[in-house]
């Protein structure tokens, strides 16, 4: 039996946490919806197609979001909520193959060239995707086809919402080259201008950029990587078995805060909610990273490896604080602050005895049973006793 000639799928869900909240109160179905921070200095994580047509986006101001359109109603975020459906959508996923990438809470790249003597077409897995995750988790996807993961990813965005959109291999630059070339992986705000200034606004114009030119404007690595994708040249395999890649946790205040005591101790709740998550998702992780956004909106991210993966509290909390005194943070207004634990690992399979951590080790497990059978605030250390002025910005469980 013949290979499938375009045997990548991208799935996305349409607007996802919208869609979970609307799972919970379909009174919101229909209307223009957001979920976001709903303080005064809130953003948008995400919002329903009915919201977008008034021109609200994602990590737009909760206030130009509500001037923009005036019905508009915004539910603040349900993380717990959102991780249970996510993993309910990537067990559909991983019912048709094993090969799933996951590269966010609500999406996944999947391999699907193992299914051909079930199915006589991508067209019809892709179709048997949608159907299944609309009837068994009750919420919209989209689905794209490729030949590979560059232009999966751009043919999901044009099947949205709720479809499903093909891109037959030899047509890839026929569909590749009108597109404007902001929507290419690595063309953020600052590329676009630069390549603005060499005349270029579609892929098509990219391609026919000479490499000399581009590589000085944008350097060597970059250059290379826009130039290929351009070709539609992206041999990049579908990897399996890593649906998140890192656990978070981040907020926005109301008032910017410079002192290091709150500091510490934003920090310190943010380590124990991500702790908290670790638990309940049986994993651990070695990179701890911190990131801080200043007054300014200037962001910096901070990050240290550790040899033995951490998942409670005191182990992420003790090299935060390391991270803290590596920011240059004094003196600084600061505007949002994040802390989130990566590569991760099955906890089961790397926790070890720590000879002189004992006790806290000890604790630490018993905390985690706690939480599990009362719920993630039960048991909180002391020194986050619940304060006011901050909210969450996004659920931040995946990235």
């Amino acid at each position: 039996m013949e290979q499938f000639a375009e045997p990548i799928l991208h799935v996305d869900m349409d607007s996802f946490f919208v869609e979970v909240e609307r799972l919970d109160d379909p009174s919101l179905i229909g209307k223009p919806v957001a979920v976001g921070g709903t303080g005064r200095r809130g953003v948008i994580a995400s919002a329903s197609y009915e919201a977008r047509s008034f021109g609200v986006r994602s990590a737009m101001p909760v206030g130009e979001a509500r001037r923009r359109c005036p019905g508009l109603i915004v539910v603040g975020s349900a993380h717990s909520r959102y991780g249970e459906v996510s993993r309910s959508v990537f067990e559909v996923m991983r019912s048709f193959t094993p090969i799933v990438e996951g590269i966010s809470i609500d999406e996944a790249f999947l391999d699907v060239s193992g299914l051909r003597r079930h199915y006589t077409s991508v067209e019809d897995i892709g179709t048997a995707i949608r159907h299944t995750i609309r009837d068994q988790v009750g919420i919209p996807a989209s689905v794209g086809i490729a030949s590979t993961k560059f232009m999966a990813k751009l043919a999901s965005k044009h099947a949205k919402p709720d479809g499903l959109f093909r891109v037959p291999t030899g047509t890839e630059l026929a569909f590749l080259h009108p597109l404007e070339v902001a929507e290419m992986w690595g063309v953020g705000e600052a590329t676009e201008r630069t390549l603005h200034d060499l005349g270029v606004r579609t892929i098509g114009d990219l391609a026919s950029v000479p490499f000399g030119l581009l590589e000085r404007r944008v350097g060597s690595a970059s250059a290379r990587h826009l130039a290929s994708l351009a070709r539609a040249e992206d041999p990049r395999p579908v990897e399996g078995g890593t649906p998140t890649r890192s656990i978070s946790s981040e907020g926005t205040f109301s008032v910017d805060i410079d002192d290091r005591d709150r500091i510490e101790r934003e920090v310190l709740r943010m380590c124990d909610q991500v702790a908290a998550r670790l638990a309940k998702a049986h994993v651990a992780g070695h990179t701890v990273t911190l990131k801080v956004r200043f007054s300014d909106f200037a962001t910096i991210t901070r990050s240290s490896r550790r040899k033995e993966a951490v998942s409670h509290t005191a182990e992420i909390w003790e090299t935060a604080k390391e991270l803290i005194d590596r920011a240059g943070i004094a003196g600084r207004a600061i505007r949002l602050l994040g802390i989130s634990v990566g590569d991760l690992v099955d906890a089961s399979a790397v926790r070890q005895l720590s000879f002189g951590h004992e006790r806290r080790n000890a604790a630490a497990e018993a905390v985690d049973e706690v939480r599990e059978r009362f719920g993630p605030g039960s048991v909180i250390p002391a020194r986050i006793a619940p304060q006011p002025g901050i909210e969450r910005t996004h659920p931040g469980d995946a990235s």
